[in-house]
């Protein structure tokens, strides 16, 4: 059989190790050269495909490609660009297979989160009735943590390390000015359904902290809260609190809502550390400070967690080797096997039960007064953040990688997105 070329892409907000699954999926590759000719990558993402702007990866020492996997962000760049349904907007699709076509492209290897698991199912029915099929691999992504099926999600576990670091080191700050300063430290963490992030902030009430955690999963009560915090400061002398951007109230209002949408449409958020800070000042007069996370919580690979890097380069692995066995429209998963000794495996899923559903934090990983976390949910958490990775140091600071990034040759007309 000729070989075929494969194409691969990040999607949506990168992560701490987005790049090791890019590592994984061009790595596993370049070992089957006689059925993957070549590994072409979307410069931008999916806009790469549609413009047919495509990298030729193999411009890349191995030297470099290897140092993606310590290397933080999307090596090739992504994009907030989400493919409308099949009925809405044929004519994208129908272009990808067109770029496809043009560059003898059968594998199409989409690394994201759950709107680029839906676009990586369409490509795979609409190919094949095209009469030009291609197999598309989803290669999971998202720090949220929110795909299902799969025990976790990476991204996740250096999210979530990160934040358990920074809330600890933030506390303690917090504890040594509380006497005669500052009462509060108000942390914001990334999550607008899900609040797996802010639950590993919980993590450091195991450590001594009062800490309170709002959560996605728990309508936001302003006098429950506000009691909470007080106990905390009454008891401990200050308190720290984490809150999930995607904090809301009773009838759906988000704490940070800005009145504005995003490329998906969703509503953009921004602003809980602060309107949560003044609503406690407002109450009790406590003297704070906050803090949102933001990009650095993703970006951060200095601490990135060692599982976490494992399993984004085994997952882009997987994916190469699963479509080389034929497989189709599926997502390679974590299967956790054991907690204590932490044990995992690769698994896969259909992208048809993937696609389009968000996974939430289970009511019974929330305490009960929906401040905290559970039992079940440190065994869940700590697994994902333990083991550190550290990239080579140069001078003081993380030696990472720019690739050259060389385009390919258009083959087609220009196409606009």
């Amino acid at each position: 059989m000729t070989a075929k070329n494969a194409f691969y892409a990040q999607s949506g907000g990168v992560t701490a190790v987005i790049n090791a699954s890019a590592c994984g999926v061009i790595e596993t590759a370049r070992q089957h050269k006689d059925k993957i000719a070549n590994v072409y990558a979307g410069r931008n993402g999916i806009i790469g495909a549609l413009t047919e702007d495509l990298i030729d990866t193999s411009r890349e020492s191995a030297e470099n490609i290897a140092a993606l996997r310590y290397t933080p962000s999307g090596g090739f760049g992504s994009c907030r660009y989400k493919l409308k349904s099949l009925e809405a907007n044929r004519r994208e699709y129908e272009r990808l297979i067109e770029v496809f076509k043009a560059h003898d492209i059968g594998y199409f290897f989409y690394n994201g989160g759950g709107d680029s698991a839906d676009t990586c199912y369409k490509v795979s029915q609409l190919s094949e009735k095209m009469g030009f099929p291609v197999q598309a691999i989803h290669v999971p992504k998202t720090v949220d943590n929110d795909l299902p099926i799969t025990d976790n999600c990476p991204g996740f576990g250096s999210v979530a390390k990160y934040i358990a670091t920074s809330t600890l080191e933030a506390s303690f700050d917090v504890r040594s000015m509380a006497a005669t300063s500052t009462k509060l430290f108000v942390l914001e963490v990334m999550g607008r359904h899900a609040g797996w992030i802010a639950a590993a902030g919980a993590l450091v009430a195991d450590q001594g902290i009062p800490v309170v955690t709002l959560f996605p999963e728990i309508e936001f009560d302003h006098d429950k809260f506000i009691a909470a915090v007080e106990a905390k400061v009454e008891a401990h002398g200050y308190c720290t609190v984490v809150v999930s951007e995607g904090c809301h109230y009773p009838d759906g209002r988000f704490l940070a809502e800005q009145g504005t949408r995003d490329a998906f449409g969703h509503a953009q958020l921004g602003g809980a550390a602060p309107v949560v800070a003044n609503m406690v000042k407002e109450a009790k007069g406590y003297k704070f400070h906050w803090a949102v996370a933001d990009y650095l919580q993703r970006a951060a690979r200095h601490v990135a967690s060692k599982s976490d890097v494992e399993q984004a380069y085994a997952l882009g692995k997987a994916g190469v080797e699963y479509a080389l066995q034929g497989h189709n429209a599926i997502m390679p998963t974590v299967v956790r096997k054991s907690s204590d000794p932490y044990v995992w495996e690769v698994g896969e899923a259909p992208l048809s039960e993937v696609a389009n559903v968000e996974k939430f934090m289970p009511r019974d990983f929330i305490s009960e007064d929906g401040y905290g976390i559970t039992e079940p949910c440190r065994e869940y958490l700590y697994p994902l953040i333990s083991g550190e990775d550290y990239p080579p140091y140069e001078n003081g600071l993380p030696k990472y990688v720019t690739l050259d990034n060389v385009g390919v040759e258009k083959k087609l007309g220009p196409f606009e997105v």
